[in-house]
């Protein structure tokens, strides 16, 4: 079941506050996304690690309604 942007952009907002975030619908579909999130909460951790933490934040959305996302992280200076 897709996921519409609006819902996953609040997600992501609601989970880094204070991030500069941007949510693209790759496909028009509401099934295959791009994420880029800056945030301070990646700061001293690995790549890994900053995408292991924002799959966390989607509770579970990756297994149910989120079909494909393309991930970049940044962290803060």
């Amino acid at each position: 079941m897709p996921i519409e942007q609006k819902k996953l952009e609040s997600l992501i907002a609601d989970k880094f506050p204070e991030s500069k975030i941007l949510v693209e619908d790759l496909a028009g579909d509401n099934n295959h996304y791009s994420v880029t999130i800056e945030s301070s909460k990646f700061n001293g951790l690995t790549r890994i690690q900053q995408h292991q933490l924002v799959y966390q934040s989607l509770d579970g959305l990756m297994d149910a309604e989120l079909h494909a996302m393309q991930l970049k992280t940044k962290g803060t200076t």
